[in-house]
């Protein structure tokens, strides 16, 4: 049994994950800091706060959380203006699963560029609920954001069906008790133990059908 189906964000509608790397590598670099071979990584899913504190203490960027995050959001969202990197069947497959379950979206980005994404694209109305990790205590691999959009939808974790890219997002879902469909980014894909954690496994966004969803993972 489905009640709802919960969205991630970035690297499942939006290909952003490109475009956050570029944008806070090159901020790092005119701080002064340091990026590190595993930080993109690391930094998959992480809440506004945390990515904000990461980049000002472990990548040596040396200036307030705040201030950090919104330097770098300000990048994005002119980014954004310029050209929205939306992945192909994206809005499709939004309106296809809409048209069966409430929609909900999860997603690390802040609520700024969610608000951005979403008008931009016509989608804001398919959405029941959508909420930032900067809306809760913690960002993904906790499973904070899911289990509030989950309750703002008034249904039960484990009658979700979650859609994620990255190894962050898989183990939130999976954590809330949600079943969980992964559609891996061949640029960023998630770690082998994180992706056994999906309950289906699909290719693209043009595979993610009210059939496949209907017959993902184990009982509610």
């Amino acid at each position: 049994m489905t009640d709802a189906v919960v969205f991630d964000l970035d690297g499942v509608l939006i290909d952003s994950e490109p475009v956050w790397e570029q944008v806070r590598r090159a901020y790092v670099a005119e701080a002064g800091g340091r990026w590190l071979p595993d930080s993109q990584q690391r930094l998959m899913g992480m809440s506004t706060l945390e990515w904000a504190r990461y980049l000002s203490a472990d990548l040596g960027v040396g200036r307030p959380p705040e201030v950090v995050a919104a330097d770098v959001i300000d990048r994005m969202a002119r980014r954004y203006a310029q050209e929205l990197p939306l992945l192909p069947g994206a809005v499709e497959a939004v309106h296809r699963v809409g048209e069966r379950w409430p929609l909900g979206l999860a997603s690390s980005s802040p609520a700024r560029l969610i608000g951005t994404v979403l008008e931009a694209t016509g989608l804001t109305n398919r959405f029941a609920v959508a909420m930032s990790t900067e809306e809760v205590p913690r960002g993904k691999p906790a499973p904070d954001v899911y289990l509030a959009v989950a309750g703002r939808l008034g249904v039960a974790p484990g009658t979700c069906v979650a859609v994620e890219d990255s190894s962050n997002g898989l183990r939130a879902a999976h954590a809330a008790g949600m079943r969980v469909v992964a559609i891996p980014h061949p640029a960023y894909p998630p770690q082998p133990d994180a992706l056994a954690l999906a309950d289906l496994v699909l290719g693209g966004l043009d595979e993610l059908t009210v059939e496949a969803l209907s017959g993902t993972g184990r009982p509610a």
